[in-house]
């Protein structure tokens, strides 16, 4: 689920209780940011040129102006006092592409490897409903490439600085197969082929991770599952009988922007402050759900609630069990129930949706930790 830079979908409210200086004394946010009743209403970034504020608040259904956003607005976003961006990256060779796919789509790509020698594995990610990973992913990527892993991403068709029309998805299991393309690729490269592979996938990409195991299951030597979409939690999900209207009516209006949703930045962010340090990610979906892609979530979580037992690579699932989002019921019932030998589970008390974005400081290292030891011993490091 989309978790970041979310504003209210129901009331105004203040956001920002007193001004905030960025790190470096050039931004400050707005004093009162809120949350309007009309979705994705532009942040004002006090401090930004006129000219900066109307590229950040131009509509990013299309994906030129997200990706002009993003260009303008990086080295600023990426400097924010959160532990992410403070993550070395000197020794890491980073690189960005652009790749027109089999359907017809640019697809944007980002790899960090490590500047000297063969990295120890390849990590894939999978990133989450409505994100990018130009944004937290950076810091959480140069952390796993400073611990001697190569990582690659993409963004998927309509998020971050992908082409697509913002936020839709219609069909799952066509976004499966555009991440399967285009990690096999990488998988083929004539330094990588010999070496481990892995899958790492946030909420909504756990669900795409476990999706691109099951139809490649014997390609994958692991996963790791971060607060997997594998069920949204009950409490985000509209009564049946709104379901039954929104199913209607998303057979004519698949694309409309209309789906009742709650604070996801609140719901999923336990630090305050990284809390309203979400607003910075900027090429995030932040829109009611359009219908045919919250149809899309709620039939792909229910199908794979009933292929558990099918799940049969290494599992490293990590779930915070106060998270409000994605239910961690059903990441215990996964790894009860997966077929996997190797399969270890880690639930975090008091912790919520975003471990490695939202949480404090020590628990986002705590969480890295697991995930580098689980890596290092499932590479024989």
């Amino acid at each position: 689920m989309v978790v970041r830079g979310s504003h209210s979908f129901r009331s105004v409210k203040e956001f920002v209780k007193k001004n905030r200086r960025h790190k470096e004394g050039v931004l400050y946010v707005t004093e009162k940011v809120k949350r309007e009743k009309a979705m994705g209403d532009p942040v004002k970034f006090e401090g930004v040129s006129e000219d900066l504020q109307k590229i950040l608040d131009a509509d990013m259904d299309e994906v030129g102006p997200r990706r002009r956003a993003r260009e303008a607005f990086k080295d600023i976003q990426l400097s924010i006092d959160h532990i992410l961006f403070k993550m070395p990256h000197t020794g890491l060779k980073m690189k960005e592409s652009y790749e027109v796919n089999s359907r017809g789509l640019e697809i944007f790509s980002k790899s960090w490897l490590p500047d000297s020698g063969s990295p120890k594995a390849i990590i894939c990610f999978c990133h989450g409903y409505g994100d990018t990973c130009t944004f937290f992913f950076e810091g959480i990527a140069r952390k796993l490439a400073s611990s001697g892993y190569g990582v690659f991403a993409i963004d998927y068709p309509g998020f971050g600085l992908s082409e697509g029309l913002h936020g839709y998805i219609p069909n799952i299991d066509m976004l499966v197969d555009d991440v399967i393309e285009h990690y096999s690729k990488v998988k083929e490269d004539s330094n990588l082929h010999m070496l481990p592979c892995f899958l790492f996938g946030q909420s909504l990409g756990g669900a795409v991770a476990l999706k691109v195991h099951l139809k490649q299951p014997d390609a994958w030597n692991g996963a790791i599952l971060v607060a997997p979409m594998c069920k949204i939690a009950d409490d985000m999900v509209p009564p049946w009988l709104v379901t039954q209207i929104l199913s209607g009516m998303a057979k004519l209006l698949p694309r409309l922007k209309f789906v009742p949703q709650k604070d996801m930045a609140e719901l999923a962010f336990r630090d305050e402050k990284k809390r309203k340090q979400s607003v910075y990610n900027i090429v995030a979906y932040k829109h009611k759900p359009r219908l045919g892609t919250a149809l899309e979530l709620l039939r792909t979580t229910k199908e794979i609630e009933e292929q558990l037992e099918k799940v049969s690579l290494p599992l490293l699932i990590l779930h915070g069990k106060e998270d409000k989002v994605t239910d961690p019921c059903v990441s215990k019932a996964l790894y009860e129930k997966a077929s996997s030998r190797d399969k270890k589970l880690n639930l975090y008390d008091d912790s919520y949706h975003s471990l490695l974005e939202g949480e404090s400081d020590e628990m986002i290292l705590r969480v890295f930790d697991d995930i580098i030891s689980w890596l290092h011993h499932h590479c024989n490091c």
